[in-house]
């Protein structure tokens, strides 16, 4: 999705009458459905008034195509500035431009990261050069378009306000450097001179406008791409607070051999990519010598992994890296060097099969690893025993003596990488009021459809382009055919409509089976991983009425252990335990409905809300 498109000619023209900031942001509400910060109405004012100076050059074409905030496929992420065109050969290219206004910055020890003023106070981010060079990466990885026109993408960055110092282009940044090149204040000609290389001969836009509407390649899921990581490829291209959260936590890593130990908190909604950080790190950890595990309560991904790296390891080594939340227990205090914990929210305070083991989750991890990185969603705890929440965390490390390190992933890579998307979730569930209340302006494929055939035909649909799209429910009915293979478990009557529950000897692999469309799954078996298009039903554990949003734990299984206790908990405490309930119930059904790349289709079990869901966001 591209803001503003325009030529050169075009371009200088709206620049010229003194209105480009105004332009792009009437775009900008059109396009993305919400307004933005006075602060980038300003930065495009600047910034934009000094690429029309770049620009005036007879040599680059009027017709050379401008596209301004161009919203990279797949993500929430949006280069600044783009201009297309033929070089002198007429091979179709296009010229990459992150702008930025600072004028200091200082070296950090961190790769491709550096410290500069963004907002109050000085903040560490990705150097320039990264910052391009990872956009046009990314560009390049997802759009068809540029793979089979051999478009060639040159990324630079042009700090128009920024004197020569050496920081900017110490030798540290060299690798970056060389990917996308830096030009400053005075270095105007310079930059004129680099796009003149490419862009010989216009194209009237021609060349974006199809990159835009072309194919989009389906996303690179992490189970596929884990093998091939291990053999030290370049499977994912981490772009900013993602950079930023993995150089980090390899410095504190290293950090805590002579420091103390140290705990790292991340916090990130669905898809913002806390897991594809986190497998990075396990694979430049172990890279490094460190010894290091990949930590999760759920065993769903920990299963999922294993089973893509059948046949790349050994079962032993792959078992090595790969560690449940409880396996800490009597582990010796400081044994590990790093354990990066996935889904820390999932967290239990007691460990075993009978939940009689050891003293508290947090604790024994932190006790264990010098450092220790928490990927954590406070809104994704679905269960009463989950008790790995920030504050917990916090509590726990000051504790031990830890150093605690903040850090945010704010940044969309699923659902299409609409922000929007979660948002609206988050307002239709009322986990949080939100100013995203419906769909419009959402690149997204939500439905709510009337009835659970429907569903299931559509997600049939969509599976047969790439085996990677799936049923999922809420877990309300009870699992008869883990007992009777012939018995349908979630049996809807007034439909005609019975599946089954994932096979259990499929277990927590069930999302990566080839047959396992047949069957539907739950909570248990797919937090934490992905799907090209979900389809959810919502059973009669979330209702609305009169427009409230309600939980009823009595009408989930009554083999559902996550919620197992409640009338205990809500006999001791009727007000707070009901609102907990609600809450696991509402995270639950977050859950479910952010597990879709591409897509996700619903369909309530329960008329008034299907009704309200309707109502809501339409069909």
């Amino acid at each position: 999705m591209i803001v503003y498109r325009s030529t050169k000619d075009g371009f200088t023209s709206d620049v010229d009458g003194g209105n480009i900031d105004a332009i792009i942001l009437e775009n900008f509400k059109a396009k993305l459905k919400h307004s933005t910060s006075h602060r980038e109405v300003q930065s495009w004012w600047n910034s934009l008034n000094y690429m029309a100076r770049v620009l005036g050059d007879d040599h680059i074409p009027g017709d050379a195509g401008v596209a301004i905030e161009c919203q990279i496929p797949l993500t929430s992420k949006r280069i600044d500035f783009i201009l297309s065109g033929t070089d002198a050969a007429q091979q179709p290219q296009v010229v990459i431009v992150e702008l930025k206004q600072w004028t200091k910055a200082e070296r950090t020890a961190k790769s491709g990261i550096v410290r500069t003023a963004l907002g109050q106070g000085l903040h560490e981010t990705s150097h320039p050069s990264y910052q391009a060079w990872s956009y046009a990466a990314m560009l390049e990885d997802f759009s068809e378009t540029v793979r089979d026109e051999g478009i060639r993408l040159n990324p630079c960055a042009y700090l128009h306000n920024y004197g020569e110092d050496d920081v900017i282009r110490h030798p540290f940044y060299g690798e970056y450097l060389d990917k996308a090149p830096v030009f400053l204040k005075t270095e105007m000609l310079q930059l004129r001179d680099f796009i003149k290389r490419f862009v010989r001969h216009g194209d009237q836009g021609q060349i974006m406008y199809r990159i835009d509407q072309g194919k989009i390649k389906p996303s690179r899921q992490l189970a596929d791409a884990l093998s091939g990581m291990l053999r030290g490829n370049r499977e994912f291209v981490l772009l900013d607070e993602q950079k930023l959260v993995y150089e980090s936590a390899l410095h504190l890593a290293h950090q805590a051999e002579t420091r103390g130990k140290q705990v790292m908190i991340v916090q990130g909604g669905p898809g913002t990519g806390k897991s594809v950080v986190a497998i990075n790190l396990l694979v430049e950890l172990t890279r490094r010598e460190k010894m290091v595990h990949y930590v999760s309560k759920n065993s769903a991904p920990r299963e999922v992994f294993k089973a893509k790296l059948t046949g790349t390891l050994s079962p032993t080594r792959v078992q090595s890296m790969f560690k449940g939340s409880g396996a800490y227990v009597e582990a010796p205090a400081g044994q590990m060097d790093v354990l990066v914990v996935d889904e820390a929210h999932r967290l239990n305070e007691k460990s075993g099969l009978y939940g009689n083991q050891g003293e508290n989750q947090i604790k024994e991890i932190i006790q264990t690893a010098a450092c220790s990185v928490f990927f954590v969603d406070d809104h994704q705890q679905v269960t009463l025993k989950d008790i790995g929440s920030t504050q917990s965390i916090r509590h726990w490390a000051r504790l031990a003596g830890a150093t605690v390190h903040d850090f945010e992933l704010p940044s969309q890579f699923r659902c299409n990488g609409s922000d929007g998307y979660v948002a609206m979730i988050d307002d239709l569930l009322q986990i949080r009021p939100t100013a995203q209340n419906d769909l419009e302006g959402l690149d997204y494929d939500f439905r709510v459809v009337d009835s659970p055939n429907e569903l299931r035909d559509l997600i049939r649909e969509r599976n047969l382009q790439d085996n990677k799209s799936r049923l999922v429910a809420g877990y309300c009915w009870d699992w008869k055919s883990k007992k009777d293979p012939q018995a349908m478990d979630i049996v809807l009557p007034e439909f005609g409509f019975g599946m089954q529950w994932n096979l259990s000897e499929d277990g927590p692999a069930w999302i990566i089976r080839p047959d396992s469309i047949d069957q539907i799954g739950c909570i248990h078996t797919c937090q934490g991983l992905e799907a090209s298009y979900i389809g959810v039903i919502i059973g009669p554990d979330l209702v609305v009425r009169n427009g409230k949003v309600l939980g009823d734990p009595s009408k989930r299984s009554g083999k559902d252990r996550s919620i197992r206790g409640y009338k205990q908990v809500l006999r001791n405490q009727p007000i707070e335990g009901a609102l907990r309930l609600t809450q696991i119930i509402q995270n639950t059904y977050r859950t479910l409905l952010t597990r879709g790349i591409k897509g996700c289709y619903v369909y309530c079990t329960d008329p008034e809300t299907q009704a309200h869901f309707r109502a809501r966001v339409g069909g």
